[in-house]
């Protein structure tokens, strides 16, 4: 019997935070569930800040995490369309993943036909109002000029000032969020204001940390992936549905 073909959506993992010891227990577990979609799944969506910090010298990239773009390289052979999402922590991601494994990285949004329904996906950082602050970090850290300035460094000293960082990170302070009502989440408004314009069956957003999936009227349903930090979350389109699941190994 033929089995049905799925296509799967997860981010934040956050390879690579601080403690480096339970990054690698996740990444164990992350492993655990790609081997486990690799018999249905027809595509993959990492949504962003797959890693707690990336960064793609033209002969270097950061040590570590060889389970899991093993893992990745094995789906693809499998012939899995793979594709990734720049997040804030991972933004400075260009070709290696793609000439390695074949995958697509994206920008910013994409938007999907899942068999005729319109389905909105972006990693969710700087959308919405407020976090002026980040959006003008974001234009910077973007911009060619900062990535050449950074890839100046040797990668022991751009790569160690990132991991310093890391350590004052949300996930490394283990802070646990909250679903904030629908009038403070700024996803949820953006969405909320998008389809005033445009209409999409479904949002799909990182970022944010806490999973929640919500109807937002006009037929519309936005999830927000959550991490794998506290809660090991994703989405699953089934050929008739979006749905956000759990995984228990």
């Amino acid at each position: 019997m033929q089995i049905a073909k799925r296509i799967y959506f997860a981010s934040d993992f956050h390879l690579g935070s601080y403690p480096r010891e339970q990054s690698e227990l996740r990444e164990r577990e992350i492993v655990k569930w790609l081997d486990h979609i690799k018999q249905d799944a027809s595509e993959l969506y990492l949504v962003g800040d797959v890693f707690d910090f990336w960064f793609e010298y033209r002969t270097v990239v950061p040590k570590g995490y060889i389970r899991f773009l093993g893992k990745l390289a094995e789906l693809a052979d499998l012939g899995v369309k793979i594709t990734l999402f720049k997040g804030n922590h991972d933004m400075w991601m260009f070709g290696y993943l793609k000439k390695e494994i074949g995958a697509t990285i994206v920008d910013n949004e994409l938007v999907l036909n899942l068999n005729g329904k319109a389905c909105y996906v972006h990693h969710g950082d700087g959308l919405g109002p407020g976090d002026r602050k980040y959006k003008i970090l974001k234009k910077i850290f973007r911009s060619s000029f900062c990535q050449w300035l950074f890839a100046r460094l040797h990668p022991n000293l751009g790569i160690g000032i990132a991991q310093r960082w890391s350590k004052h990170s949300r996930i490394s302070n283990g802070n646990d969020e909250q679903f904030l009502g629908e009038d403070k989440e700024w996803l949820i408004q953006y969405a909320k204001e998008t389809l005033k314009t445009q209409h999409y069956d479904y949002f799909v957003f990182g970022h944010r940390h806490f999973p929640y999936e919500l109807e937002i009227g006009a037929g519309s349903k936005i999830i927000n992936l959550g991490e794998w930090i506290n809660y090991y979350t994703y989405a699953v389109w089934d050929g008739h549905s979006l749905n956000l699941e759990r995984w228990n190994s």
